[in-house]
């Protein structure tokens, strides 16, 4: 599957890169927020267009400010979600 944008892509790259500075799977942080861990890979890659209520859990899963994952997206257009 393809990415959705680079926004998305960005979003995920930030997730993966804090998921793992955490030391926290992809199977652990889908059982701490109640998400499967190919929901959580398919984020990570950018091919899921996450809701907001998932972005709060998986920032909470993994302990960090979901403002912090916004960010890596907002520095990039989103160049395909309109295709």
């Amino acid at each position: 599957m393809e990415s959705l944008s680079d926004a998305h892509r960005a979003f995920g790259k930030e997730l993966q890169r804090a998921r793992k500075e955490k030391g926290v799977t992809q199977e652990a942080l889908g059982r701490r927020v109640g998400l499967h861990a190919t929901y959580i890979g398919d984020v990570e890659r950018g091919e899921r267009n996450v809701s907001l209520a998932n972005i709060l859990k998986i920032a909470r899963g993994i302990e960090v400010p979901a403002s912090q994952l916004v960010a890596a997206a907002e520095r990039h257009p989103l160049d395909r979600l309109s295709e």
